[in-house]
């Protein structure tokens, strides 16, 4: 079994899409094996987002993913989890995301798309991490 980190962004929290979203993934089959709802801090985001620190779009990132609760989860499913669970989010762009999606169904801006996905095993990993120290690595 794979396991991959989701974030149910911010905007997700204050629309009342997290159920729709979480939802999505266990029809799909994969299985939620650690959730909570929190608030993030800005060194817990530049540990999550190291890769992106210091580009113009930073600051405001941080901002938006600052704002409000977010749900952090992990979700468990066959290999290469991180691929099933990014190919239902979509393109990153809500407006280039394809219908049947999350952020095609019912995101609107680019800056603010619902959800965050791991982009690989080995980043899946390390982000679990962050949010799930003691969650044991499968």
């Amino acid at each position: 079994m794979d396991r991959t980190l989701v974030i149910c962004k911010p905007d997700a929290v204050e629309r009342g899409l997290v159920g729709e979203i979480i939802g999505r993934f266990e029809r799909k089959g994969l299985r939620i094996v650690a959730a909570e709802l929190r608030a993030l801090d800005r060194d817990v985001l530049a540990r999550h987002y190291a890769e992106h620190v210091g580009k113009g779009f930073y600051d405001d990132l941080v901002a938006f993913m600052s704002r409000g609760p977010v749900l952090v989860a992990v979700v468990e499913g066959p290999e290469d989890t991180w691929s099933v669970v990014r190919q239902m989010m979509g393109a990153t762009n809500p407006m280039n995301a394809s219908a049947g999606t999350i952020r095609g169904d019912f995101g609107t801006m680019v800056t603010e798309n619902l959800v965050h996905g791991s982009d690989s095993v080995e980043s899946a990993r390390r982000e679990a991490a962050i949010f799930f120290p003691d969650l044991q690595q499968e």
